[in-house]
């Protein structure tokens, strides 16, 4: 950006103006630049701006001088309130009626006098009621009552000023009630300057919200535009990494499936030997044991008749034929004694 662009920018925020713009009309950016120097960021002149600043200073000014008449106009009409009341109770005193009808008849007659004042007035024209200020001045107290009702109402007029004073130091900061009066009164006289720098404070951070609130406009007009480049963006990532991720997928895949199935295996081998535990217990261990030994020994023992007999068999196997035919006159003898007794047990059975 151009030192000229940054110039009228910053003098003029309200015009719309484009570096290629002033490039372009270099007697339109001189314009500018002298405008600059005539008026202020707002478009006006700076001797309006001038003289509309004076006009607010002038103002404000009456306005305090107003408010500060206003306020001790009102007070005295609580002071009268006050006093009509007790005068209405019974409990009004004789110095606080004589205060009451002087205060009455002298604003009643200030009021008078302010409806008779005119600031332009004619000079053949005719006073109001053909009254003069003279003639109201003399309806007022003596003198000597009106310096006692001044002092007096001055008295009145502080400590109800002083009242009302702490009575919004109280609303404004309610922890001040329990401190002295001498702090209260400190703080009382600092509580204007403390209203108008929370007043700024508060003005400042609605600026700050105002703001706040135009960059978030312009970010909810951005957000759809940037959320659709981070989705274009993703779509991209993910289709540039599926087929790299592919690979690691399927082998994490096999890894899983495989861990899986040993643990399947593991947990079908707890389960035979939880079986094989509840099957056989201690007990019938030993007695497999004992039918175990047993066995070994019977067939230690048939091993050693094998033996025997293989042995017995082998001297038998040099006999030759003679053998062979006394085997078989043997076998002959033995099944006929084995349906001998077979025969036997059959009459047994058919006679009485």
């Amino acid at each position: 950006m151009s030192r000229n662009l940054q110039y009228v920018t910053a003098h003029l925020p309200m015009l719309q103006v484009e570096e290629e713009d002033l490039e372009k009309n270099p007697q339109f950016s001189k314009l500018l630049l002298e405008m600059c120097q005539f008026l202020e960021a707002s478009g006006a002149s700076v001797w309006l701006c001038n003289e509309l600043e004076e006009s607010h200073r002038e103002m404000r000014i009456q306005r305090k001088l107003w408010f500060r008449s206003e306020v001790i106009y009102r007070l005295i009409q609580e002071i009268l309130i006050e006093l009509q009341v007790k005068k209405q109770e019974g409990t009004i005193t004789d110095e606080e009626n004589k205060f009451q009808d002087g205060l009455q008849q002298c604003l009643l007659v200030s009021e008078c006098s302010r409806l008779l004042s005119d600031p332009d007035p004619d000079p053949g024209s005719v006073p109001l009621l053909g009254l003069e200020k003279q003639d109201l001045h003399d309806l007022l107290p003596s003198q000597m009552d009106v310096l006692w009702l001044r002092e007096r109402l001055h008295k009145q007029l502080e400590d109800a000023l002083r009242k009302k004073c702490f009575n919004f130091l109280s609303f404004h900061q309610p922890e001040t009630d329990e401190e002295g009066e001498v702090l209260r009164a400190a703080k009382a006289l600092r509580l204007a300057t403390t209203l108008e720098d929370e007043k700024r404070r508060l003005k400042n951070e609605q600026e700050k919200h105002h703001e706040m609130g135009e960059l978030l406009e312009k970010q909810q007009e951005m957000y759809p535009s940037v959320l659709l480049r981070c989705l274009a963006l993703l779509r991209q990532a993910a289709s540039d990494l599926r087929l790299q991720a592919q690979t690691d997928i399927d082998r994490m895949n096999a890894e899983y499936l495989e861990t899986k199935s040993n643990a399947y295996l593991l947990k079908l081998r707890i389960e035979e030997l939880q079986v094989l535990t509840d099957t056989y217990t201690p007990e019938k261990v030993e007695v497999h044991k004992y039918i175990r030994s047993n066995l070994e020994s019977a067939v230690k023992s048939e091993k050693t008749e094998l033996s025997a007999s293989r042995q017995i068999l082998a001297s038998y196997e040099f006999l030759g034929t003679k053998f062979e035919e006394l085997v078989q006159e043997y076998t002959r003898l033995r099944d006929k004694i084995k349906d001998n007794r077979w025969a036997i047990q059959e009459l047994s059975k058919t006679l009485p």
